[in-house]
């Protein structure tokens, strides 16, 4: 029988004098408390209480053993309550992971921004080293993860914090050197700059989008800015996020290929455990985070 159970009855005895009393206030009948209290003193192997037919006393064992209980229960009850209070306050640490890819960029920006504005929440922010089943990360102890592919996984919740726009580009010294790329198809006969994770490409939107998986790789890295950094150098066609390439898009070291057909945004989703009560600072986040990518916009590439 549950112990904590057996020590509440044996401090309510003690608090009311009687079995009769102490369920009434417990809400039971005298009889179970009785066996309750004789369940404890089984388990402890000591007489604690003394019966008679018109009282109940506690002997000196059973004195001391229902401090000890009262004392235990009152912690559990001040750290349910601490607990409670925990979970319902924007405070505490927030443990966050997501592929190195995103954290180094637009996710990372906005992660800092978060921790300057809320400093009562110590940020953990580890970028890798994710699993492919979509709900370790709570088991490594992590309170949020994001991914940019669809999820159907019921062990997880998961929200949309924004949209990610791409880019396909090249230099001019790559474009007056390897040609121009006037439709899709043609990528098969350039040099690309090819993200280990990302090795085919769609271009174009809705029915219109075409797939081509990469072979003709020039270059090959883990980092968009690696790829970005080789763009520039004119090593090759570049699939890149929009945001970090801005500069050199605007400053014409890039330039945007297929401008009328695009390639499609990349969804960012935060996932985070189940359950219908989100801890506070999980849920302040989440809506951080999707104010601030709708309140700091990447401006339109005009090409």
């Amino acid at each position: 029988m549950d112990r904590l159970l057996l020590m509440h009855s044996l401090v309510t005895v003690a608090q009311a004098g009687s079995f009769n009393g102490a369920a009434k206030k417990l809400g039971s009948s005298g009889s179970l408390v009785s066996r309750h209290v004789a369940e404890l003193e089984r388990q402890v192997g000591v007489r604690l209480v003394n019966r008679t037919a018109r009282s109940v006393s506690l002997t000196e064992p059973g004195r001391r053993y229902a401090d000890f209980a009262a004392r235990i229960l009152e912690e559990i009850e001040a750290e349910d309550a601490g607990i409670a209070q925990l979970h319902d306050r924007a405070e505490g640490t927030l443990s966050i992971i997501c592929p190195k890819w995103i954290g180094s960029l637009d996710l990372g920006d906005a992660i800092a921004a978060f921790s300057a504005a809320h400093p009562k929440i110590q940020v953990r922010f580890e970028l890798g080293g994710m699993s492919d089943r979509t709900y370790d990360f709570l088991d490594s102890g992590f309170d949020v993860a994001f991914h940019t592919r669809d999820l159907r996984d019921s062990s997880v919740r998961l929200k949309k914090i924004a949209s990610l726009p791409f880019v396909l580009c090249a230099s001019g010294d790559y474009l007056a050197r390897g040609g121009p790329l006037t439709e899709p198809n043609e990528i098969a006969a350039h040099e690309c700059l090819v993200h280990v994770n990302d090795p085919v490409w769609r271009i174009g939107h809705g029915h219109a989008s075409t797939l081509h998986k990469i072979r003709n790789v020039a270059f090959s890295s883990n980092s968009y800015i690696a790829l970005q950094k080789a763009a520039v150098h004119g090593r090759g066609i570049a699939l890149l996020p929009q945001r970090p390439a801005y500069d050199d898009l605007i400053s014409g070291a890039l330039q945007v290929l297929l401008p009328e057909l695009a390639v499609p945004d990349r969804p960012l989703y935060a996932i985070y455990g189940p359950g219908q009560a989100t801890p506070r600072k999980v849920s302040v986040f989440l809506d951080f985070l999707t104010g601030w990518f709708s309140q700091n916009p990447i401006p339109a590439i005009r090409s």
